[in-house]
């Protein structure tokens, strides 16, 4: 029997990571062994997730994909937010959708059209993901908007119910979404590219559901340590929590998710590839971001704080923008993957030299 190259090898880090933190080692020797045990236990969470959408089309087994898919990057965030990281929190809530929607598509899209010279997918589905996504950034440069009209000082005496009602909000849309999805129209999200479609499932429904919980509560340990490491980490490598929580929070907690989008996308699965990749978009902006900010005024030394400035709000919406742009017609080939992957690494570079979110 072969011993076959597998993510699952990674999970090797985790004791390693423990130790490394039991013995005070240095914190970025801390925070990348945390990291890379952090990947094969989302990947595990994305395998047992298709598992039970197995006997789903691609547009819910994207859903439940990006579902599952972001429990690591919600975990990691509501670690941070006990830990009174909040910048690197609202860094990777931003992190998460430029790497789904920039990143992800993008390469998807170019390793795809690698192997056929032309893709289609339902352009329908990818038109609702994108106007979704456009009213939801407009919603989050709202409390940004009120403080420019009103003043700092209004702003800061209506601050907690321009919060708690802008979460309550965006969680009502994301409902909203899901009946639309699901109920009244699930025939806009039928899947209409060329792959083959999945096959049996090879697990049973109780170990798909085992894996995921036990996945949960490895990832929830690990992110403990991942997070104690994280601000000595940036300090000693010269990178800000925004760096942090932009590119490599985001990576690592949506690597799995990333990794799986990628894969269908070479499959030429792509209705599959954007429910998992803009689903997972959505899902961040309508439900993550809200939910951190309610169990914030719970656990957290402050409540979290929806207010991006406007370099954050303008990345959103370039990369939304673009996304809808490239995405817009049903086809794609590899120089659109090329073109995405190359506004993400722009704004990750941006977000290097940024002080400060």
């Amino acid at each position: 029997m072969s011993l076959k190259p597998s993510l699952n090898w990674l999970l090797a880090f985790s004791p390693v990571a423990i130790g490394l933190e039991m013995r005070h080692a240095e914190a970025p020797l801390v925070f990348f062994a945390a990291a890379l045990s952090i990947v094969p236990i989302a990947a595990l969470l994305v395998h047992a997730t298709e598992q039970l959408a197995v006997r789903t089309g691609d547009a819910v087994g994207g859903l439940l994909n990006a579902t599952f898919g972001n429990a690591p990057e919600l975990i990691i965030a509501i670690v941070a937010l006990k830990a009174g990281l909040m910048q690197m929190v609202l860094a990777s809530i931003i992190g998460a959708v430029l790497a789904n929607l920039l990143l992800a598509l993008g390469l998807a899209f170019f390793l795809g059209g690698l192997k056929k010279h032309d893709q289609e997918y339902n352009a329908g589905a990818a038109r609702v993901y994108s106007s979704i996504m456009l009213i939801t950034v407009i919603m989050l440069a709202a409390p940004g908007a009120f403080e420019n009209l009103f003043g700092a000082e209004a702003a800061a005496l209506k601050s907690d119910s321009i919060n708690v009602g802008l979460a309550v909000l965006l969680l009502a849309l994301y409902v909203l979404y899901l009946v639309f999805m699901l109920k009244t129209h699930p025939d806009l999200f039928v899947s209409k590219g060329g792959g083959p479609e999945a096959h049996s499932a090879e697990w049973s429904v109780g170990r798909a559901v085992g894996t995921l919980v036990a996945a949960s509560v490895g990832a929830a340990f690990m992110s403990e340590i991942l997070v104690g490491a994280a601000e000595a980490t940036g300090e000693a490598l010269g990178m800000s929590q925004v760096f942090i929580g932009v590119v490599l929070l985001a990576l690592i907690g949506g690597a799995a998710e990333l990794g799986a989008a990628v894969t269908m996308g070479m499959r030429d699965r792509l209705d599959l590839s954007i429910g998992i990749a803009l689903g997972s978009c959505m899902q961040i902006a309508l439900f993550v971001a809200p939910v951190l900010v309610l169990v914030s005024y719970f656990i957290a030394p402050e409540p979290l704080r929806l207010e991006f400035n406007r370099t954050a709000v303008g990345a959103l919406l370039l990369s939304v923008l673009i996304g809808a742009v490239v995405s817009a017609d049903g086809h794609s080939n590899w120089y659109k993957g090329v073109q995405l992957v190359a506004v993400y690494l722009v704004l990750a570079l941006l977000m290097y030299l940024a002080p400060g979110m």
